[in-house]
């Protein structure tokens, strides 16, 4: 698994496994790979793989189930939704909006590009 520097690896798999559970790889009630299968497969040690799955059980993205292992939460899907969205909130549109006044994009143009976005993407589905 390839990493970048910005970040550290156990938010990176962290969100790695949450766009699984987006996308439905991952299912609520379905069963993750052990830390120790899912460290070696991400090429991580296995306290940073426990480090993850630590930081998703105390999200309520996950739960453990002692001696069985970890799986995805009843409302797994619902808190990743819930905490990528917080995130996009907070710190993309930031982001995104910090640069727009910089150029001084105007709202309504703004508004209008997004529009122009949706419809396209409409037209590709």
């Amino acid at each position: 698994m390839d990493f970048n520097e910005n970040k550290p690896i156990y938010l990176q798999i962290a969100d790695r496994i949450m766009e699984k559970i987006l996308n439905h790889t991952y299912k609520e009630g379905d069963r993750l790979p052990s830390v120790r299968e899912a460290a070696a497969d991400a090429g991580v040690n296995a306290n940073t793989m426990m480090r993850t799955y630590t930081l998703l059980e105390q999200n309520g993205v996950i739960f453990n189930k002692r001696g069985i292992g970890f799986f995805v939460a009843e409302s797994g899907r619902q808190r990743v939704w819930d905490i990528q969205y917080r995130e996009l909130e907070d710190t993309d549109l930031k982001y995104i909006f910090g640069r727009l006044a910089n150029f001084g994009y105007e709202p309504e143009r703004l508004k209008q590009a997004y529009i122009d976005y949706l419809e396209n993407r409409e037209k590709q589905k």
